[in-house]
């Protein structure tokens, strides 16, 4: 690719934007060396696996990001049979096997999205995990790189034998120190080790009393560093033993190297995937961070259509970035933006350029999703001042030097970006210049977008086949640009209006007017009717949008106050099916403690209490169900409407249907406002009175005491499955499974629930928690369903 145009269109500060997202520096070096290239199926590969990293990233795992030492001379290193690696070279080689297990482990988890693991399968299988070895590493080597204590029994017992010589060498100098005489001595200096020597301070006339060896003294000379007598041979056992231990260190490396020296290659490999991952991980980051959409490749030649464009530099400084959209067709060979300065132009052709080189170089760009971008062969660029004193050359001819040299090289699969063609010289040649050089490349079918202030140079859409106009919006009222592109109009030169703005005589502005050619005006005129048009256009566009908008809202409203409907009918149906549950745990209540008062009945007593206890409890069982079914029925009847029973209508005593139990009759006992204790067998319930209406028959029912004895014989089943179901919709199922269980003198119940996350295996614990006819639970063996399955025992 062309360096100079990459140079031009600021490429290299793009690709320290993604660097700076990298999380080791050897993939910081990676990115900086990116490169555009034409290759549709690589750059395919690599926009997948981009796309593939930012899904991990907006994952529940996320994507992993472990360290990644560089190795690059220790690997080299290790080829070379007998080479042994330092300390921390070995340190290091443990972090890579390390970062490459884990990154490993954390590419296979089943968690991620199967789809961005299958195309991230070729980097995966380079990394390499030896988990022996990377425990060897681990427990020889401290993290700075020195061997530990007990990398060997020997280097223990020398290491042992050191500090303890040191110490009583270290003992022996400071009693040394202390049977001096005093003016002998060196005032706040004590033992201290010179040239590798433990030494004592003294003054210089002590020297005949002291003896020894002098290894340094002072900058006067007047303090010496001796090795008295008594300290030599200490000393040098010192040496040998650090000498020893030098060889055993030396010893362990030369193994450890040894040991990981097959995995060389192995260890190249992960190293260069994990610096990949690195890359992938800094562009998909990018991505997130610019909201960059995806982008179609498609061959050099057949157009391009970008959808919300953004500059990446301005988007990096936080400027507000006015988006573009703009499309040529494969007949549409050169585009050619006019408008006034400061409009946008330049900066335009700089994105467009940097669009394409992300694109080609497997970075996203920051566009909308649906764009479509060619692969092209080159990007050329002129763009800006480059006139230069050493080499002589004008702002025209360095101009005319880069357009010779797009004109030797641009090919019909070449992008050509060329800013304020035919300026720098007279209007009227660098016109004809400009055209002629914009006739040519669309000949030859190179993809140009060029800009430019010469009106001569608007007329060439009419006239060449392939060329068509552009411009960028401005504003007539504030002279200030908008900087949305118009594709099919040329933009019009405001030089005379700013003038008049900024109060520039009105002799001379009229003068002024008058010395513009009629064509000129008259072309002039004709653009600013269209483009009121165009604004009339918009604006009713933008009325149906939000007409269109205004409906969407209104839509929206009234789905989310048929939710809260729906949402409220659940709530009134689960309220009554849990009072009516209510009523029935307190009839059981009352039945066991009949049980408790009528073991100290007769034999033959108890035998006919059971009974009727059994006919109770079916009953009861029965009058639950049908109440349930009949909840909504009963709340929606407008059957009878004065046979409900009204506040002062009842007293105690008054036989009464109860509707939410299917009509059952029952006996006022009390009435209490707007509500009525009444009982049916020894039953009592308080029931709202419009639940109530006066018993047709008017017949007190018969009232007995039911009594529990053998339970009926029931079918249920010994397991539920709630899998699928959303937590507050368990509460029901699972109670009534447990009350069939219970009838039916079940030992355990068996709730399937799955593993999923969790949350349906919570409240089926709290649930069971709660109710005193569970003895315990637990969750399943591994033949029982495992953490899916919760055992009730009853």
């Amino acid at each position: 690719m062309n360096r100079h145009a990459l140079a031009v269109l600021e490429f290299p500060r793009v690709l320290d934007l993604v660097a700076e997202r990298c999380a080791s520096g050897l993939g910081a070096e990676r990115v900086r060396a990116l490169m555009p290239q034409d290759d549709r199926a690589v750059l395919e590969r690599e926009h997948g696996r981009v796309a593939a990293i930012r899904a991990l990233l907006e994952g529940d795992v996320g994507c992993p990001s472990e360290t990644i030492p560089d190795l690059g001379k220790a690997l080299n290193q290790l080829r070379v049979v007998g080479s042994v690696l330092t300390g921390q070279s070995l340190v290091g080689v443990a972090i890579l096997l390390r970062s490459s297990r884990l990154t490993k482990m954390a590419l296979a988890d089943e968690r991620q999205p199967a789809m961005a693991i299958a195309l991230l399968a070729d980097l995966r299988d380079r990394l390499v995990v030896a988990a022996r070895d990377e425990d060897r590493l681990t427990r020889a080597l401290e993290p700075d790189g020195t061997l530990r204590d007990d990398a060997s029994p020997l280097l223990r017992k020398l290491r042992r034998e050191l500090r303890a010589g040191e110490g009583e060498l270290v003992s022996l100098l400071e009693r040394t120190m202390q049977r001096l005489d005093p003016h002998h001595r060196v005032a706040d200096m004590s033992v201290t080790m010179r040239n590798g020597r433990w030494v004592i301070p003294i003054r210089r006339e002590a020297r005949t009393v002291v003896g020894g060896l002098v290894h340094d003294a002072s900058a006067t000379g007047n303090t010496l560093f001796v090795e008295p007598p008594a300290a030599i041979e200490a000393c040098n056992r010192l040496r040998e033993l650090e000498a020893e231990e030098v060889a055993e260190v030396e010893r362990l490396l030369a193994e450890l190297t040894d040991a990981v020296r097959p995995l060389h290659r192995q260890l190249e490999a992960a190293s260069d995937a994990l610096v990949e991952l690195d890359t992938l991980r800094a562009r998909a980051r990018f991505a997130l961070d610019l909201r960059c959409g995806g982008v179609s490749l498609d061959e050099a030649g057949t157009g391009f259509a970008i959808k919300n464009g953004r500059h990446p530099l301005l988007l990096a400084q936080g400027i507000a970035v006015v988006p573009f959209d703009l499309s040529m067709a494969p007949n549409e060979r050169t585009l050619l933006v006019s408008g006034p300065n400061t409009g946008g132009k330049t900066v335009l052709l700089k994105c467009l350029g940097l669009l394409a080189a992300l694109v080609q170089s497997g970075i996203p760009a920051p566009v909308a999703d649906g764009s479509r971008l060619g692969v092209f062969d080159d990007i050329f660029a002129d763009i800006g001042d480059e006139q230069s004193i050493e080499a002589s050359l004008s702002t025209f001819s360095a101009h005319v030097k880069n357009l010779a040299e797009i004109l030797d090289r641009a090919t019909p699969r070449s992008l050509v970006l060329i800013d304020e063609l035919g300026s720098g010289t007279d209007p009227v040649e660098g016109a004809s210049l400009g055209g002629a050089i914009l006739e040519e490349l669309t000949r030859r079918g190179v993809l140009t977008v060029a800009t430019t202030h010469l009106g001569a140079l608007k007329d060439l859409a009419g006239e060449t086949p392939g060329v068509v106009n552009a411009s960028l919006q401005f504003d007539e009222e504030a002279l200030s640009p908008t900087y949305h592109l118009i594709k099919g109009l040329p933009g019009r030169s405001y030089g005379i209006r700013i003038a008049r703005r900024l109060r520039l005589s009105d002799a001379i502005i009229a003068r002024a007017e008058e010395r513009v050619p009629k064509a000129e005006r008259d072309v002039n005129a004709l653009l600013a009717s269209l483009e009121e048009r165009d604004r009339a256009l918009a604006e009713r566009e933008r009325d149906v949008a939000s007409s269109q908008e205004s409906a969407s809202a209104r839509a929206k409203r009234l789905a989310e106050r048929e939710r809260h409907v729906r949402d409220r009918e659940r709530n009134v149906e689960r309220q009554s099916r849990q009072e009516a549950r209510r009523y029935l745990l307190d009839a059981r209540a009352d039945i066991e403690r009949t049980i408790r008062s009528l073991k100290k009945t007769e034999s033959d007593q108890l035998d006919e209490a059971a009974r009727a206890a059994r006919r109770s409890v079916e009953e009861m069982a029965e009058a639950h169900s049908k109440g349930l079914e009949a909840l909504d029925a009963a709340e929606r009847t407008s059957a009878a409407p004065n046979a409900r029973a009204m506040p002062g209508e009842l007293a105690a005593g008054d036989t009464v249907d109860v509707l939410s139990l299917g009509g059952r009759p029952a006996l006022v006992v009390e009435v209490r406002g707007d509500a009525a204790l009444v009982a049916f067998d020894a039953v009592k319930l308080t029931v709202s009175l419009s639940d109530v209406r006066r018993s047709a028959a008017g017949a007190t029912p018969e009232t007995r005491v039911p009594v529990l004895g053998d339970v009926p014989e029931v079918r249920a089943s010994n397991e539920i499955d709630v899998r699928g179901m959303r937590v507050d919709e368990i509460d029901d199922l699972v109670m009534q499974a447990l009350d069939a269980a219970i009838r039916a003198d079940l030992k355990s119940l068996r709730i399937i629930h799955g593993k999923g996350t969790g949350a349906l295996r919570a409240r089926v614990a709290e649930m069971l928690q709660k109710d005193t006819r569970v003895a315990s639970f637990r969750l399943g063996a591994w033949n029982e369903g495992g953490a899916g399955v919760t055992v009730a025992e009853l």
